[in-house]
């Protein structure tokens, strides 16, 4: 079982560029709740799950358009590797490290 609560740098590669975020991680049992924060703002996860050393949670965007962002994430030590997945235009890396 994994320690992931805190703060992670993440980055997801897009067809719009990197785009850097931070994701902070609250645990509850087998949920967590927290935000993810970048150039948009920041917006509350919905749905954080936890099984094993895999976070799953979805988030949703109204800026610039309405969208169910969808993410999947394996932690292993610090880092964090998954994909988020942007409603129908398609899956994109994800990756992260632990903040200090």
């Amino acid at each position: 079982m994994a320690d992931i609560d805190g703060a992670w740098d993440c980055a997801t590669a897009s067809p719009m560029g990197e785009q850097k975020m931070v994701l902070t991680v609250k645990r509850d049992g087998d949920r967590f709740t927290g935000d993810l924060t970048g150039a948009l703002g920041s917006l509350p996860v919905t749905d954080g799950q936890v099984s094993g050393d895999t976070l799953t949670f979805s988030m949703e965007v109204t800026m610039p358009f309405p969208i169910r962002i969808a993410c999947q994430a394996t932690i292993t030590g610090d880092t964090l590797a998954g994909t988020a997945t942007v409603g129908a235009f398609g899956s994109y890396p994800m990756t992260g490290t632990r903040k200090a």
